[in-house]
């Protein structure tokens, strides 16, 4: 450990590799946005129904959430995290998701 590595922060989390592991990958649109296209591999639950799904879903679990700038994606990590998920992580935009699942 350096002597300025505080300055870098938290360590950034290694999305692919959660994604290699099975996290639950999740599109925070509309239903219409999400049919026009998606990242394959993810499900749709629009940011306006997270908090009633996420009831089914373990506070533990990695999960990873994008919608289409990522404006949305990270209102629903913050939800998540209200709520007391602790492995809740914010791609930022589907493409980005698919350039992630790409790398898988």
């Amino acid at each position: 450990m350096g002597l300025f590595s505080f300055l870098k922060g938290k360590p950034k989390t290694d999305l692919v590799e959660l994604i290699r592991n099975g996290a639950k990958l999740v599109d925070v649109r509309s239903k219409g946005e999400f049919a026009q296209d998606h990242a394959k591999g993810t499900s749709n639950v629009p940011l306006d129904t997270i908090a009633a799904k996420a009831k089914a879903w373990k506070k533990d679990e990695a999960i990873i959430l994008c919608c289409r700038s990522g404006m949305r994606s990270g209102a629903a990590t913050s939800q998540l995290k209200s709520m007391g998920f602790t492995n809740v992580h914010n791609a930022g935009s589907y493409q980005k998701m698919q350039a992630l699942i790409n790398q898988k």
